[in-house]
């Protein structure tokens, strides 16, 4: 099965090789362009995605998510905000998950936004509490997507 396999994944096939279970993912994201990446990526998950971290909460406290996706800088008025983590960031969702251990408790939490400080800040604010986070930015998500993909 290993050489079927390899066969088909270089065809872009390899779903036919194996049976995938659909992934449950939460993205909070400004920009549309991503918006339409991650569908791609996941195709034929469940991809929840929004722009607002008040209905990043709303999703987040009613479903379950297999992965957590979450930007920091999300309007455009904040990316030269001095407020650094105000209620308009990615960090209002992340303070959220840290004082709720019952809610998403064992999703992959991956923080990509290329707002290294505010990622930093958020990774040790989720991980200070015990949740499974890292910062990839954007750019390198692909291989890392495609790694948990395989994992699944």
């Amino acid at each position: 099965m290993g050489i079927l396999q390899g066969l088909l994944s270089k065809l872009g096939l390899e779903s036919l090789a194996r049976p995938q279970n659909p992934v449950r993912v939460f993205l909070l994201d400004d920009d549309t362009l991503r918006h339409d990446w991650f569908a791609k990526q996941f195709k034929g998950d469940r991809l929840d995605l929004t722009a607002e971290p008040a209905r990043a909460i709303e999703l987040l406290s009613s479903n379950y998510y297999d992965l957590v996706f979450l930007d920091h800088d999300l309007l455009p008025e904040h990316y030269h905000s001095d407020v650094l983590d105000d209620e308009k960031t990615g960090y209002a969702v992340a303070r959220w998950l840290a004082s709720r251990p019952d809610r998403q408790g064992a999703a992959t939490i991956i923080v990509h936004t290329r707002n290294a400080d505010g990622a930093l800040r958020m990774i040790e604010l989720l991980r200070g509490v015990g949740r499974q986070a890292e910062h990839i930015p954007f750019h390198m998500l692909a291989p890392k997507i495609k790694h948990l993909r395989e994992r699944r």
